[in-house]
């Protein structure tokens, strides 16, 4: 007998379990980029301090995955790509990025299906900031 699996309802947001997840895979994945030698450079990028750069990819983030519009009501429209130029985002930089994203949904167990399609929705949405070639 073939037995399939509901697919989990709602959206992105809902399915890493609201804000409070968003808030630990925001928190794991700076606590792994300031940690991981392995992100060295994705965290040269992010100057000394990351508090105000963890509440804004936290406010982001609940949006960008269906829930609250935390950032937009803040700040308006993103606006990734222009938020991004003052900052060399290549190829390392990115892949850092998408890397340490990566650890940290398995940190925070996200489950294997939503952790394979935010791992596409965010290769697009990191490949789009690359403003260098290298």
């Amino acid at each position: 007998m073939n037995i399939e699996k509901e697919p989990v309802a709602g959206t992105p947001f809902d399915q890493i379990g609201g804000e409070p997840q968003v808030q630990a895979l925001v928190a794991r994945f700076y606590d792994l980029m300031d940690l991981e030698p392995a992100y060295a450079e994705l965290r040269a990028v992010h100057g000394s301090v990351l508090d105000d750069a963890r509440q804004k990819l936290f406010w982001f983030l609940c949006g960008w995955l269906g829930g609250p519009q935390h950032y937009v009501q803040r700040f308006g429209h993103p606006r990734l790509r222009g938020r991004h130029l003052p900052f060399k985002i290549g190829l390392r930089e990115r892949d850092q990025w998408l890397a340490c994203m990566d650890q940290a949904m398995g940190g925070v167990a996200v489950s294997d299906a939503l952790r394979s399609q935010l791992r596409e929705a965010f290769f697009k949405t990191a490949d789009f900031m690359r403003n260098q070639d290298g």
